[in-house]
């Protein structure tokens, strides 16, 4: 995990050694299920460190500085301690092999965290690594965005709802706002076609009681690609008929 302890740091942020323990217990889960079914096509331990657990977190500045925005005057280090304190309530939608929850979960013990997917065997890959790294503010829900959004146990629920790599923006975006409650905060990883994709989505985040705050480049320690970060903020109710069932926000995206 030395690639993993030198990106962390470079993000201004250090791990204790049984994060270091748990992140790769989670490689070794990683690579073993997915032996028996396909979970990631990246497998390589250097790749695995670069591609999924420093993508994952290295939103933690950005999310802190939005988190704390009324606070200008502290430095982002302060504003990410204060961040890793915070008991919010997350949900990772489409979460898969875990990404980018668990390396957040294990990075920000205190994060209260869903992990939503609606695949049987990514859920039971799930609860094994949730219960092999004792991550005890960690749950796992199995259920598609479209429907579990109408749900009201988790309409509306969430302090911040990310997802990652998991649809283009107009129909992301009726997945993850429905879940956000008034004043929360949404986060879309996106790679280089996010600049086609939001316009199209303006009007849909609008319409979902979203607004844009900022589409930022991701840096990631050690990766040369480009990736971004959208983050909306819920500042209204999502109308009651959103999001709609029956596969419709894949098939006719609102536009």
């Amino acid at each position: 995990m030395e690639i993993l302890r030198a990106g962390v740091a470079t993000l201004g942020l250090s791990l204790t050694e049984q994060q270091v323990e748990q992140f790769q217990r989670y490689y070794e889960l990683l690579i073993d299920w997915n032996q028996r079914f396909n979970l990631t096509r990246i497998v390589a331990p250097e790749a695995v460190q670069i591609r999924h657990f420093l993508d994952s977190i290295a939103v933690l500045p950005l999310l802190a500085d939005l988190w704390s925005a009324a606070q200008e005057t502290k430095p982002v280090s302060r504003k990410i301690d204060d961040l890793l304190q915070a008991s919010l309530h997350a949900m990772d939608v489409g979460s898969g092999a875990g990404f980018p929850g668990i390396p957040l979960a294990i990075l920000w013990p205190k994060l209260k965290l869903t992990l939503l997917d609606g695949t049987a065997k990514k859920i039971h890959f799930l609860q094994e690594v949730v219960a092999q790294l004792s991550l005890p503010y960690v749950q796992v829900v199995q259920g598609r965005a479209e429907e579990i959004g109408r749900v009201s146990a988790h309409r509306g629920q969430y302090d911040l709802v990310m997802a990652r790599a998991l649809a283009p923006l107009p129909t992301l975006v009726e997945y993850l706002l429905p879940l956000c409650r008034q004043d929360g905060l949404v986060l879309a990883y996106k790679g280089p076609a996010v600049r086609q994709e939001l316009a199209p989505a303006l009007s849909a985040i609008a319409l979902l009681g979203g607004e844009v705050l900022r589409l930022v480049p991701l840096t990631v320690p050690g990766f040369d690609g480009e990736r971004f970060i959208l983050a909306l903020r819920k500042i209204s109710r999502t109308p009651p008929q959103y999001p709609r069932g029956g596969g419709k926000p894949r098939k006719q995206p609102l536009l």
